[in-house]
């Protein structure tokens, strides 16, 4: 059931998801998300909760994604799971964040948001579809 496949998935989810979502939220667009004002820890963020998040997001994904997708099949499969999956996820983080805080304009949240999870789940979606099907 946990494979050699299903652990390298959850770790390349991690990286990714860690490495872009420090890079993009806490340097590259730091400036733009304090304007927005929609993050109000953008200082002092718990660095171990968002951690704990994408290790449980990761688990799942690792474990859905051959119970869901052809893993001998296209690399589209695997990335059409994972868009659709980061989809399912950005619903909350995007959507019902912008309807809980007061964002100084939601347009630039909902462009510059939305971008950030079309990439990191466009990455994901490569890497496990990758790591699935050398195995």
């Amino acid at each position: 059931m946990f494979t050699a496949a299903f652990y390298g998935s959850w770790f390349a989810y991690l990286a990714i998801t860690f490495a872009l979502g420090f890079i993009w939220h806490l340097v590259v667009f730091k400036d733009l998300y304090r304007r927005l004002a929609i993050y109000t820890r953008l200082d002092e963020p718990i660095i171990p909760l968002g951690f704990l998040s994408m290790l449980i997001q990761g688990a799942v994904l690792a474990y859905l994604y051959p119970q869901v997708v052809d893993i001998q099949g296209s690399v589209f499969e695997g990335i059409t799971f994972s868009l659709l999956m980061g989809l399912f996820i950005a619903s909350s983080a995007v959507i019902a964040e912008a309807a809980k805080q007061r964002v100084t304009s939601l347009r630039i949240w909902f462009v510059v948001e939305s971008l950030y999870y079309l990439i990191q789940f466009l990455l994901a979606g490569l890497a496990m579809s990758y790591i699935y099907s050398t195995r």
